[in-house]
């Protein structure tokens, strides 16, 4: 339960356990009830007592009071108000860091932190938090410190899983590197010590109940093996161990010398592969038994599409949460390198248009992706079925040819990575549940360093209809051949048909031949899907159509680059040139049809002239 003002917290209570508020500190025994319908609270009483009578008033500055009617029913008394004092007010120290109300200063970093500003931290000015020093161990020299009596952290990044024991949620903690902290059992009603739940990512809004609390909730911290030799007796160990290495020869002892010496720099390579595998992924990792929980045991129920990459499950990792699940298959076309690459881009990746990845899951030969659940699917499933292409608006369609748009540039231009996706496609389109596109699937992506320009493949992976023609031919590939995917986009949201495997009761040849000759008829309206007609804005539709024409055409140099195309799309007074003859224009390149193939995106797919197409099937 968290107070507001605006979008900005000014107070949180802590989770609700069953019984009571975990941050509460001055209530030392549930003496009152809540009833929690669909996370809202429906009613408040005493658990002890139905008779009284009790409310609860907020005022404008966000003040909550709760007052208790007197005996004599002619009055209200005040109970309590909050937030009452300094640590009540929510992330009042920073990320990090724990308020102590009576201790002096009030903030401390929690163990295995340090201040982010030292100057900062000297004069009273907590806003910046802490920071972890020295970095965890991946290698599970780390272990976990208990905080007793403390408020939870704010659950910004966390994982509940009910069925866990307590030795399984530190297994499963320390186990998952991104795993700050756990806590068991507090917020199950039964006294059965079962339940976990996890913190990944900075902590927040942690707060030590005074020192009259006498109960309350404990968490385990991640720290480093140094911050816990300060809380055991580390060093009488070694010395007794240096007794009994001094009481052995020097023979062994030069032996043992050679062996703890190989075995360091054995540690130190690991540690360091460690920690650049970590900072390349820069994303939690779930643990098998936790997404498997998730997604009921990945059931048919939850299956919602399968790609060349493998299965898509639909799971819940809380009320809240709704995640897409990628497993890979093991009869896979794509490795371990495009589950790498996919990762490593997209965690480095912020943009509204971009499907955000929520972590991953590597144990084994199992291999899963965790993305934000999109509640619409995929941009194919509307444009080319028959009974819900009706849905989509013309202004829709415009909205979402935009998003795509301002994707592509960011991952062109404005991100700090130049990104070439390599098989921009409607199905790699997903619509959230206010049909935004976020362009999805970076397992075939590329990134340009520096003043990278092009690039050239043996291995020309992509998908039959949307790739350019001097990638599909030579494996060139650069931001002009995404361009290309991107005008190949654009005509099948405006038309509603496929370029792949396209029909026409005329002569032409595929989607993009039919745009172009009906272009120089001054014919292009014809192109409009008729489901929209009705709502469409005519100048729109013929300069998204031009602007098409424009990106697919045959030569790269000639298609513009994305913030001219964002530009045209989007004013209707810019001068747009002439475009010229499309690619794979009336069979001047050899037909894609001798060469199609079925199966996954690279698993079952056939070479000619050093050339792989996959055909995928939409979600």
């Amino acid at each position: 339960m968290s107070i507001l003002m605006g979008k900005e917290k000014k107070y949180r209570k802590g989770p609700w356990n069953g019984r009571n508020f975990t941050g509460l500190p001055f209530i030392r025994d549930p003496a009152f009830g809540a009833e929690i319908v669909n996370g809202r609270l429906v009613s408040y009483s005493d658990a002890y007592n139905s008779s009284i009578c009790m409310r609860l008033v907020m005022d404008p500055s966000g003040l909550l009071q709760r007052y208790i009617m007197n005996e004599e029913r002619d009055g209200w008394i005040p109970a309590f108000s909050m937030p009452s004092e300094t640590c009540s007010k929510y992330g009042w120290c920073g990320v990090n860091t724990v308020c102590k109300p009576n201790k002096a200063p009030v903030c401390e970093c929690l163990n295995g932190f340090s201040p982010k500003s030292e100057r900062e931290w000297s004069s009273a000015a907590w806003t910046s938090g802490c920071g972890r020093i020295p970095p965890l161990d991946c290698w599970k020299e780390d272990g976990f410190m208990k905080v007793d009596r403390v408020k939870f952290p704010d659950t910004l990044s966390f994982r509940v899983d009910n069925s866990m024991s307590v030795g399984d949620c530190h297994e499963e903690c320390l186990r998952n590197y991104n795993c700050s902290v756990y806590a068991d059992h507090y917020l199950s009603l039964s006294d059965e010590r079962n339940g976990c739940l996890m913190w990944f990512g900075d902590l927040v809004d942690v707060m030590e109940f005074a020192g009259e609390v006498s109960t309350g909730p404990s968490i385990y911290i991640g720290v480093p093996k140094t911050a816990l030799e300060s809380t055991r007796d580390w060093n009488g160990r070694k010395r007794s161990k240096k007794l009994v290495f001094a009481a052995t020869g020097a023979s062994l002892g030069m032996l043992l010398l050679i062996l703890c010496f190989g075995g360091l720099i054995l540690r130190m390579r690991r540690r360091a592969a460690c920690k650049k595998e970590n900072e390349d992924l820069e994303l939690p990792l779930f643990g098998s038994k936790t997404i498997a929980a998730a997604t009921n045991n990945f059931s048919d129920e939850n299956l919602i599409g399968e790609g060349g990459f493998g299965p898509v499950y639909k799971g819940n990792l809380s009320d809240e949460l709704a995640i897409a699940v990628k497993r890979m298959s093991s009869t896979s076309g794509q490795g371990p390198q495009e589950f790498k690459n996919e990762v490593s881009l997209i965690a480095k990746l912020q943009h509204r248009n971009l499907v955000r990845i929520l972590g991953c899951c590597v144990e084994g030969e199992e291999k899963m992706l965790i993305y934000e659940y999109m509640h619409n699917k995929s941009l194919d499933y509307f444009i080319f079925d028959e009974n819900c292409r009706a849905v989509l608006t013309w202004k829709m369609r415009f909205d979402i040819i935009m998003g795509i748009a301002r994707g592509l540039l960011y991952l062109h231009h404005d991100s700090r990575l130049k990104i070439i996706h390599r098989d921009l496609k409607t199905s790699n389109i997903l619509l959230d549940e206010n049909l935004n596109a976020k362009i999805s699937d970076f397992g075939l992506a590329r990134m340009f360093e520096g003043d990278q320009v092009m690039a050239r493949t043996k291995r020309v992976v992509g998908t039959y209809g949307y790739m350019a023609p001097e990638y599909a031919f030579d494996g060139k590939f650069s931001v002009k051949s995404d361009v290309f995917n991107l005008g190949v986009v654009i005509l099948e949201i405006v038309s509603g048909k496929k370029n792949r495997g396209f029909k026409h009761p005329c002569c032409y040849q595929n989607l993009l031949e039919q745009a172009w000759l009906l272009w120089k008829e001054n014919r292009e309206l014809e192109l409009m899907d008729p489901c929209y007609s009705s709502s469409c804005v005519e100048w729109q539709v013929r300069r998204c159509i031009q602007v098409a024409l424009l990106c697919v055409q045959n030569a790269a140099d000639d298609r513009p680059i994305m913030p001219s195309v964002v530009v045209m799309l989007s004013s209707e007074d810019t001068v747009l040139p002439e475009p010229k003859k499309p690619g794979f224009f009336l069979n001047t390149s050899p037909s894609f049809s001798e060469r199609n193939t079925s199966g996954s995106e690279e698993g079952r797919s056939r070479s000619a002239s050093s050339m792989t197409i996959t055909e995928v099937e939409g979600r």
